[in-house]
């Protein structure tokens, strides 16, 4: 939810940006130490607009962390794929030094 001044947060979305505990944050609320509104029996707490530019920041940094760690994923699974291709060409090729050999190393997270 959005206002021309600034942004108001679930507790869950506060407790992420703010690094606190989702009961810290209700105690809070309960000593009325936050700014908050309560919407269909759920509560949102008011972030000012100078901190919203901080919050958008933080969202773009934590949606490339968690698509580096994909992309390391995967790329640890096709490397995988790729060695067991290749002890499949050997044995079709019918070179049993490969195969006989030490088995390759699994490949570690980069």
């Amino acid at each position: 939810m959005h206002t021309s001044e600034g942004i108001w947060l679930s507790i869950t979305d506060y407790s992420l940006y703010k690094k606190v505990s989702i009961s810290t944050i209700r105690r809070h609320l309960r000593a009325k130490i936050l700014n908050y509104k309560e919407e269909d029996g759920k509560y949102f707490i008011y972030v000012a607009k100078s901190e919203k530019i901080k919050i958008k920041e933080e969202e773009e940094i934590l949606k490339a962390k968690l698509e580096i760690e994909f992309l390391k994923n995967q790329l640890r699974k096709y490397k995988e794929e790729n060695i067991g291709l290749r002890m499949l060409v050997d044995i079709y090729e019918g070179n049993t030094k490969a195969i006989i050999a030490e088995p390759p190393e699994i490949p570690t997270v980069l």
